[in-house]
Parts: C-alpha cells; structure tokens; sequence
C-alpha cells in the first residue's frame, strides 16, 4: 500500500466503507463478472449505496460536512458528492429491492458509474492506492477496519 495510510484520517473506517462503495460503484467489469452473477461476498448495489450513506449520512448533507475527518479536501468531497446523487436518484427510480439488472439498465447508469469512478479514483490515489486494482470482498473490508 505505499503513499498516505488509509487511517491517517480521524474517521478512516468510515472512509474505508465510501470507498469500498464507489470502488465498487465505479467499475461496469466487476458489475459484469461479480455483481450480475451474483458472486457471494461482495454483496448488491444496494449494499453499496448503504456503505457509501449509512454512517455518514450522505444522503441528507453534503460530504463537505466531512472535510478533514473522512474526506482529505474539498475535491474529494465535491466528487462524492456527485456520485452519491446520481447513484441515490437512480435507487429511488428503480427501488433499493431492485435486481443488479435494473441498476444496469438504467439510462442514467453509465453516467452515475462515471461519477462514482472519479470519486473513487481521487480517493484512492490521495491514499496512495492504486485505483485500478478489482475491489476487495466485504470479508477483506471487515478485517480492515476492525478495532483493536
């Protein structure tokens, strides 16, 4: 992992799951090969969209709310920021219970993959990761930011 540590941030799990979710969100590969099929261990686009808002509340305010405790800068946030609205406006057209299909389907998908993929990108290069490699399983994001 070179560059800046993931927990240098004062709430870095809760940076650990936006960008497990964007990670995710960002790459139509892994929606194809993971996601569609339905592969055990990485869960559903909704349970991405619930990484990326659960703790941090995101879908009611902006992440700029988190400059300096989950996010770096306000390019960071301003990039979340896209990408959470245009993921939740197309949750709220499909439903949460929809199959991984009807996200893909949708017109506005490639645009919100888009959005969550520069997002992503920013984040993991301000960590110092690379943001090309696939996504690591909830299993792996659990181990990560467990306390102790």
């Amino acid at each position: 992992m070179g560059g800046m540590p993931l927990n240098d941030m004062p709430w870095w799990r809760w940076r650990a799951q936006v960008r497990s979710a964007l990670h995710m969100l960002s790459d139509p590969v892994f929606h194809q090969e993971t996601w569609l099929p339905g592969v055990e261990g990485y869960g559903d686009v909704t349970d991405a969209v619930y990484r990326l808002v659960e703790d941090t509340w995101l879908d009611n305010w902006s992440a700029e709310k988190y400059v300096g405790t989950v996010f770096r800068d306000s390019n960071e946030a301003a990039l979340v920021d896209v990408a959470v609205l245009r993921v939740l406006r197309i949750m709220h057209q499909v439903g949460a219970d929809a199959p991984v299909s009807e996200f893909m389907a949708h017109h506005a998908w490639p645009e919100a993959v888009r959005a969550c993929r520069d997002a992503h990108a920013r984040l993991a290069a301000n960590d110092g990761e690379d943001p090309e490699t696939p996504p690591r399983s909830l299993d792996v994001l659990r181990i990560m930011t467990r306390s102790g």
